[in-house]
């Protein structure tokens, strides 16, 4: 297995940022043919990488650093109103978690969501081998958690795990069911599944300031924020 210290890292050309707009961005990426375990993708987490597909990368821009990559600490977070109320309003609903993605199951579910919500993004039009490529990996970590009403699957959250954490990948959902906050839902749903495995972080991807569809990172307090290579925490 490689060592932290033996990773090939590639960068790419400058290409339009995916969140800001008249920005260029470009992105270092770990060697490809590098052999990944779930501890060398622990130390990478802690470095400021994420995961697409089996690439693991980290936003590399000269003249650019609003990307933050962001966790929550989970012995210390605390829900606000809202987020309790969310909780509770989706208390009803049975999950279950698998090592495979469920094609039959889940893609339907994805292809309506990324259809409905972001027909104007990268990921438009869904297909399955865009699914598989983005949301799987095979280094045994990734986890697909499916959230029943009743007998309908209505979201699924895929998350990997990490030695010190989970890192929350992506989650897809019915887009008709607004009304019950799932994205948010799955996220407080995580947090408490990290707790009962007696793991200390969720990892929840990038924080853009500047970026609205970033904020709602931000209500999850206490959060922590890698910045110059530094976890600093924002109450």
């Amino acid at each position: 297995m490689a060592s932290l210290e033996e990773i090939k890292l590639f960068q790419t050309r400058p290409h339009p940022c995916s969140y800001l707009e008249d920005q260029q961005a470009v992105t270092i990426f770990i060697d490809p043919e590098a052999s990944v375990d779930r501890s060398l993708y622990s130390q990478l987490s802690r470095q400021g990488f994420r995961r697409s597909g089996e690439h693991l990368y980290r936003p590399h821009c000269a003249q650019c650093s609003q990307c933050i990559l962001t966790r929550i600490p989970v012995d210390q977070f605390e829900p606000n109103r809202s987020q309790r109320r969310n909780f509770k309003r989706n208390g009803d609903l049975r999950v279950e978690v698998s090592t495979q993605p469920d094609m039959a199951l889940d893609y339907p579910l994805y292809e309506r969501y990324i259809t409905e919500r972001h027909r104007d993004g990268d990921m438009f039009p869904p297909s399955q081998e865009q699914f598989r490529g983005f949301l799987s990996a095979e280094w045994g970590v990734t986890r697909f958690a499916r959230f029943y009403e009743g007998e309908t699957l209505i979201a699924v959250a895929v998350f990997d795990l990490l030695d010190d954490g989970l890192s929350a990948v992506y989650t897809f959902f019915d887009p008709s069911r607004d009304q019950r906050g799932l994205g948010k839902f799955a996220i407080l749903w995580q947090v408490e599944y990290a707790r009962s495995e007696n793991l200390q972080h969720v990892y929840l991807g990038y924080w853009i300031k500047n970026c609205d569809k970033m904020n709602y990172k931000i209500q999850y307090r206490p959060l922590q924020l890698l910045i110059d290579q530094r976890w600093l925490t924002l109450r």
